[in-house]
């Protein structure tokens, strides 16, 4: 649970970049999570080896592409979509823009479930499993790490901090933006886009900036997941999770990076936190409640509280 904790965070500093930042609002940005995962899966498993003749013959000891370029790769074609996504929506705004990106995440969405044939990329809806554990510096992050004085990191363990080290570089990339000239720029598009115009800003390319920047944490949080998971399917990348994230920044507080990070932890451990409150309401309706559906309520409600409480969200920005 920590370390998906830790990786919703890593989506919500990117969406905090595009909406947060520079104020697109953006509900596909789960699209940019699934590029991420796709790319370690396809480049780090026996999938394409199997299915796809040319990859036999011009790998023949099949696919496993190292961590250290995964990583990049995935962070460089996330950003390449999000320059994709960005670039015809430029002209659109509030809810215009919201109902695009929508549509682009759940476009994402299936084409990963329908790329299993004629030629099999994706496998459709049965996802890909068999993806190599992390290999970062010599380290195997799927095997335990034997310290001294009998001292044993779990593999679960090793990834939890491996996803931390890039959550607090994450955060780090995130204040220093906020702090830059990019940032104040964005902060302008945010406030008044005909303002920003008349200021002399290039708006367009503030935006594709965003989105690119943005994207690219996403497709960092994809590769992690799909190392940690061993397996992936278009199931995972729903538009539910989307929401999530959006969610996650807004209650934390958008544009403040301390917020967003508080955000998504607090969503990340609520469901499953309210697991302990489910339980004797079942019991009290003698079974007739269903129990993920009451969870969902239950953080529905809460959200709706916390948010009529602190409009601004529970950490805001001083601006």
């Amino acid at each position: 649970m920590f370390g998906q904790g830790l990786l919703y965070v890593l989506l919500a500093l990117g969406l905090n970049v595009v909406v947060g930042f520079a104020g697109l609002l953006d509900l596909g940005f789960v699209a940019f999570y699934a590029i991420g995962a796709y790319v370690v899966a396809l480049a780090a498993s026996p999938h394409l080896f199997e299915h796809v003749a040319w990859v036999r013959a011009c790998f023949p000891a099949g696919m496993h592409a190292p961590w250290w370029l995964l990583l990049p790769a995935g962070a460089i074609l996330a950003a390449g979509l999000g320059c994709l996504l960005g670039a015809p929506t430029l002209r659109l705004r509030g809810d215009y823009l919201a109902v695009v990106t929508l549509a682009f995440g759940e476009l994402i969405r299936l084409l990963l479930n329908n790329l299993g044939h004629p030629v099999n990329l994706t496998n459709g809806a049965r996802g890909i499993s068999q993806i190599d554990d992390p290999h970062i510096a010599g380290l195997n992050f799927g095997q335990p790490l034997d310290l001294f004085a009998g001292l044993r990191l779990a593999p679960v363990t090793l990834h939890a901090y491996l996803f931390l080290a890039l959550v607090l570089l994450a955060v780090l990339i995130s204040r220093r933006l906020e702090d830059s000239r990019l940032g104040r720029a964005w902060k302008a598009l945010r406030e008044d886009e005909m303002a920003a115009q008349a200021m002399g800003l290039n708006t367009p390319r503030l935006k594709l900036m965003a989105f690119a920047v943005g994207a690219s944490f996403g497709g960092v949080a994809g590769c992690l997941f799909a190392g940690f998971q061993g397996y992936v399917s278009p199931e995972s990348f729903s538009l539910q999770e989307s929401v999530l994230i959006v969610a996650m920044v807004v209650l934390g507080g958008s544009g403040h990076v301390p917020g967003v990070v508080l955000g998504a932890l607090l969503l990340s451990v609520l469901p499953e936190a309210l697991r302990y409150l489910t339980g004797p309401l079942q019991a009290w309706s003698d079974g007739r409640l269903d129990a993920p559906i009451l969870r969902q309520l239950l953080v529905a409600v809460v959200m709706v509280g916390v948010m009529l409480w602190r409009p601004r969200g529970l950490w805001p920005g001083k601006g």
